[in-house]
């Protein structure tokens, strides 16, 4: 294992905090600031710069041979995907409870 392949998995799992409390509108110090939006940006940011190594390193041929690479972002692109109405429906099945 290289520098390059830590800083890869670093960014890239880092991305994945930020963005859960940017949907969830939690606050956490990010490079752009303390707020959901600006932890929105900075997950965005991490796996620009996590893809951004991965190729420079690998190039766009071996992306689908790296199994935990792949799965890792299938995750993270699900959560993009799904975070907003994950959170609607369970914030408002919280709050009908009570």
């Amino acid at each position: 294992m290289t520098l390059i392949d830590f800083i890869i998995g670093l960014t890239l799992m880092n991305a994945m905090p930020h963005f859960v409390l940017s949907v969830y509108k939690g606050r956490m110090l990010s490079l752009f600031g303390y707020t959901p939006r600006a932890n929105l940006f900075y997950a965005a940011f991490n796996v620009v710069v996590a893809a951004g190594l991965y190729l420079y390193k690998y190039g766009t041929e071996s992306f689908f041979d790296n199994g935990i690479l792949v799965g890792a972002c299938f995750t993270l692109f699900m959560y993009f995907l799904t975070g907003r109405f994950f959170y609607r429906i369970f914030h408002q099945q919280f709050y009908a409870d009570k």
